[in-house]
């Protein structure tokens, strides 16, 4: 006698999740890693919002009890191939602070890294120190960013780091007139082996937000970006946290 009917149906599907965990294992496997548990659901309501007509935000970590934390990577320098693939194979989300005197040598690059679902954010036009500018000149290199990401890239950002993690009010003032919800600094950086603490017990914390940047090996000492990436991802991993995205939470 044969099966019952859909019984071929049911097994494939109670083989789906373990089919995909093997998937998932061999493409961390592929760049020396172990796959991330899956990040908890996202609130029903974001931690961090602007409020209408409010000013805007300034976090450098979101509130939250979750064993998780936040990858942002900055300016847009690099553009290594291999990482649009590493971020293809790993799926762990990341937001980008894209400035455009960085990215403008190759726009189409980030494309399959927003495609892929990765934040989108503003991190200027030029990189200027801007509480040295006025709050006229700061609004044009915010709003620009913002039209020019919006139409290169099909979607407005909506999170805004300024550039040496500087700001004053005249920058939050012209941040809230560029759409902006909120202003992201950062708790980590990784450097090109090791993460930079702000906080003295050289630890990671529920909801801390970690800046990286593209680089190559000419500024990571021979190491390319994608191997700094890895590394990263161990560090966050030795502490037992996950990763998840940012736009989920502001």
């Amino acid at each position: 006698m044969g099966p019952p009917a859909g019984a071929g149906e049911a097994g494939e599907a109670a083989g789906a999740p373990e089919e995909a965990r093997a998937a998932a294992a061999a493409a961390y496997r592929k760049w020396g890693l172990k796959p991330f548990p899956a990040p908890p659901a996202p609130p029903a309501v974001k931690p961090v919002s602007r409020k209408p007509g409010g000013p805007v935000p300034v976090i450098s970590e979101i509130p939250t009890t979750e064993k998780i934390v936040f990858i942002t990577i900055d300016d847009g320098a690099e553009k290594d191939p291999a990482f649009v693939t590493m971020m293809k194979d790993l799926k762990v989300p990341v937001t980008m602070f894209l400035t455009d005197a960085a990215i403008r040598g190759d726009y189409p690059y980030f494309a399959p890294l927003v495609a892929q679902g990765h934040g989108l954010a503003n991190h200027t036009l030029t990189h200027p120190n801007l509480p040295t500018l006025s709050q006229e000149a700061q609004r044009r290199e915010i709003c620009g960013q913002r039209d020019g990401l919006t139409q290169r890239y099909g979607k407005a950002p909506r999170l805004f780091r300024p550039p040496y993690g500087n700001w004053n009010e005249a920058t939050r003032a012209a941040a809230g007139e560029c759409d902006v919800d909120a202003i992201v600094l950062w708790r980590e950086s990784m450097q090109i082996k090791n993460m930079q603490y702000q906080r003295g017990d050289r630890k990671l914390r529920p909801g801390d937000i970690i800046l990286a940047h593209f680089r190559g090996p000419s500024e990571l000492k021979g190491r390319t970006m994608t191997e700094m990436t890895a590394t990263m991802l161990r560090r966050i991993q030795e502490q037992g946290f996950t990763v998840a995205r940012l736009e989920d939470y502001v």
